[in-house]
């Protein structure tokens, strides 16, 4: 039986450890989002970050913070989890839940993101539009699209310029 299975001989399910961590390569294995900060900056590579919604059963009704499951985008009860991963899709770290109330940049606040990138090693983190704002707490170090200028009768010029620009930033962030 392999490692990566999660059923035991016997038939039952094996939980998996949460203090197993992320293998990189072999003996090198990431369980903070502190320790895949500074992977990322010692090896000289782009993280990707974003956030994602998970459909949960509505919370008990004598639940005092029910409503906070009700996220705002899909109008669902959910989670919300943040996941950290390298320029070639391989998962690094998946923040513990929170309610599906909560914005994309305020769970990275939360989690600690952004004074890790501020203080830690030099190292760029691509995200999507969720994440404005945080580029300066971060000291530009976590990468956002740019913000549009004109919002109504933009010139020529710049229409150009901004189809390019929001172009290059998706294409280096999907995998």
């Amino acid at each position: 039986m392999d490692r990566s299975t999660i059923t035991r001989a016997n038939g039952e399910v094996r939980p998996l450890p949460a203090g197993r961590g992320c293998t990189i390569s072999r003996g090198v294995r990431l369980r903070t989002l502190a320790e895949v900060i500074d992977h990322l900056g010692a090896s000289g590579k782009t993280g990707i970050v974003d956030g994602t919604e998970i459909r949960v059963r509505r919370p008990a009704v004598g639940r005092k913070d029910r409503d906070t499951f009700i996220s705002g985008k899909s109008k669902q009860n959910a989670a919300r989890t943040m996941v950290v991963t390298d320029a070639e899709g391989r998962v690094l770290f998946c923040s513990p839940t929170r309610p599906g109330s909560c914005a994309d940049i305020k769970h990275a606040r939360q989690s600690g993101l952004v004074k890790l990138l501020a203080d830690g090693p030099a190292v760029e983190i691509l995200a999507d539009a969720d994440y404005q704002g945080l580029g300066a707490l971060a000291e530009g170090r976590l990468v956002t699209p740019p913000h549009r200028m004109f919002k109504k009768n933009a010139p020529g010029w710049y229409e150009e310029i901004d189809e390019r620009q929001r172009k290059a930033h998706p294409s280096r962030r999907i995998r």
